[in-house]
């Protein structure tokens, strides 16, 4: 028997504003996107990482409308889990979504005291992304 990792479910605010970062800036590649009641997922993939896909979801979708309110909540405050990345050049990807302005700054890359090379942002939606030196 073998498991391995297929999805990993980030809730975005703005799926534009999201595909415009997780795409445009970080280079992601655009799998599917659907629409269903109303809102929309989109499906992304790292070209080193084909097989895993990266679901963006509004926090409304499939949800009661309470609970949608309340990840909702969640997402705005920048409380819900975040994603992690590595790349092979931390700083060439640093300068890439520091030029693109489309992500808050939140720590540059730094050598961390646990082994990692690596620097922070919040996408559009708040969520927290890391990206580290492969």
């Amino acid at each position: 028997m073998t498991v391995s990792l297929s999805h990993v479910h980030v809730l975005v605010d703005d799926p534009d504003a999201a595909l415009a970062f997780y795409r445009d800036t970080l280079g992601l590649e655009l799998r599917n996107e659907v629409a269903n009641d109303g809102f929309r997922w989109l499906t992304l993939t790292t070209p080193s990482q084909p097989e895993i896909e990266i679901v963006l979801s509004q926090p409304q979708a499939g949800r009661s409308p309470e609970d949608g309110e309340a990840l909702a909540a969640m997402l705005a405050k920048g409380e819900l889990p975040g994603v992690l990345f590595r790349t092979d050049d931390l700083d060439a990807t640093f300068e890439r979504v520091r030029a693109a302005g489309n992500a808050e700054i939140l720590q540059e890359p730094t050598d961390q005291f646990w082994g990692v090379r690596d620097a922070a942002f919040r996408d559009p939606s708040g969520n927290m992304v890391r990206i580290s030196q492969s």
